[in-house]
């Protein structure tokens, strides 16, 4: 539930859940529920329209995740 936001401060959307490789239990992606209708062109999407984050991109965790704009 928390807010997923950009390094340059744009808001992605809400974590709704994590897609985990179940063979080396390393987080493989966010899954992020979209509230910037601005990127949905640009960010891949899972069939239930959540955005894939990979986590390579995750630069902080806190009261925010922060993502590197470059890697989404």
């Amino acid at each position: 539930g928390r807010k997923t936001v950009t390094s340059e401060g744009e808001e992605v959307g809400t974590l709704r859940d994590v897609i985990v490789d179940e063979v080396s239990g390393k987080i493989e992606y966010l899954l992020v529920e979209p509230t910037n209708p601005d990127l949905e062109a640009k960010l891949e999407k899972n069939e239930e329209g959540y955005y894939l984050l990979p986590y390579e991109s995750v630069l902080a965790v806190g009261d925010y995740i922060i993502v590197d704009r470059k890697q989404i």
